[in-house]
């Protein structure tokens, strides 16, 4: 386990794979920590620098309190990559992660040279929805969602085997202000006209089961970025990193070639 001291937040990190590589940096999904990639790794050509960290209130990271602002947790990115001297990065960024990804581009193109936005979108639900979620999980706490959150993560297959049951053991392990304070981040967060004025090389990748962020609003979102180019995997929901791990890991592999940074 590896702490970067930011001041505000310490955040925990891990990095992967060759220290001169070509950095390639993984931020995960509400309710997960830095092991929501573990299945993809294995799979990724070698010689990349692989960094993955535990956003604020997740994970191994400390717990300010809640509410956060997605501004916060773009900063909080921002000064893990200063912290790291990452420059020129691919950022992969699934759910929440996704919209650090598209904040921190719009902020700091010389830390990104190219986007993957992964189940994800500009703008997910609507503030009075992560309100509705919010109220719950004060009422009943991370269990009373885990559920209902499960069917839109995962494929109906995948639930049937019962393989979700350690992501749902995930989800409701992560703190309870930490989970509070990134819904309150994406219910008051619109990207929609930052992201439009994008111009980097991008990637969506959706899950056609994805019931969190469905397929149409992330191809709508990456639609907003000249050049983009989209990915469909079937028979995967909110987490094809998980369900699919190679599928995933090729198509990812694919656009590094593509763009020259491996």
């Amino acid at each position: 386990m590896m702490i970067a001291d930011l001041g505000d937040v310490k955040l925990n990190y891990r990095v992967d794979g060759a220290a001169d590589g070509a950095p390639l940096v993984f931020a995960n999904s509400l309710g997960t920590n830095l092991h929501l990639w573990d299945a993809v790794l294995p799979h990724l050509p070698k010689g990349l620098r692989i960094i993955r960290y535990d956003k604020r209130g997740h994970g191994q990271s400390s717990i300010p309190p809640a509410p956060y602002s997605m501004g916060a947790l773009i900063r909080d990115a921002e000064a893990l990559l200063d912290h790291l001297k990452v420059r020129d990065c691919v950022f992969v960024g699934l759910s929440i992660g996704g919209m650090i990804a598209q904040g921190l581009a719009v902020k700091r193109m010389d830390q990104i040279r190219a986007l993957v936005l992964s189940n994800t979108a500009a703008k997910i639900a609507t503030s009075a929805v992560w309100q509705d979620r919010i109220d719950a999980v004060r009422r009943g706490g991370i269990e009373a969602l885990a559920d209902a959150t499960m069917e839109r993560w995962f494929s109906r297959d995948f639930c049937a085997a019962q393989d979700h049951l350690p992501w749902r053991d995930m989800m409701v392990s992560q703190p309870l202000d930490g989970y509070l304070g990134c819904c309150a981040a994406i219910a008051g967060t619109d990207f929609y006209t930052p992201t439009s004025g994008l111009r980097l090389p991008t990637l969506g990748i959706a899950g056609s089961a994805d019931g969190s962020t469905p397929p149409d609003l992330v191809r709508e979102t990456v639609n907003l970025i000249p050049g983009s180019r989209f990915e469909l995997i079937r028979r995967a929901g909110h987490l094809p990193c998980v369900e699919k791990p190679a599928e995933y890991a090729a198509i990812l592999t694919r656009f590094l070639i593509d763009i020259g940074h491996i």
